[in-house]
C-alpha cells in the first residue's frame, strides 16, 4: 500500500451558527494550519481527529490501494483529494496525496 499524507491547509468558523445552534464547548478543535500526518497501510494516523478521519477515511483507503481520479479529472494531482471535516460550524479542509517511500 502507499503512504497518503494529509495536510491542513484550510478552516473556517461560523460564529453565528455556533451562536444559534451550539452548546458552548472548549477545544473543539487543535488541528492548527499547516499540520501534517503520514497514513500508512491505509489506518489513521496517531494525533488525527477521530471525526475529520471519518470524513478522510474511504478517500484515503482508495488512494492507498493506488487508486486515483476520485473526482474525475478535477484534481490536477490524479492521486490526491481535498476533504473536510464534519464541524459544520469549524470546518478544516484536508489535502491528501500518495506519497512516495
Amino acid at each position: 500500500m502507499k503512504k497518503v499524507r494529509i495536510t491542513a491547509i484550510a478552516s473556517a468558523t461560523h460564529p453565528a451558527l455556533s451562536a444559534l445552534f451550539e452548546n458552548p464547548i472548549e477545544h473543539a478543535c487543535e488541528v492548527q494550519l499547516g499540520q501534517q500526518w503520514v497514513s500508512l497501510g491505509a489506518q489513521r494516523p496517531q494525533g488525527l481527529c477521530l471525526e475529520a478521519w471519518k470524513t478522510m477515511q474511504p478517500f484515503v483507503e482508495e488512494l492507498a490501494r493506488g487508486g486515483g481520479h476520485i473526482f474525475g479529472d478535477w484534481m490536477r494531482n490524479p492521486h490526491s483529494a481535498m476533504v473536510s471535516c464534519n464541524d459544520g460550524f469549524r470546518p478544516v479542509s484536508f489535502y491528501i496525496e500518495t506519497i512516495e517511500d
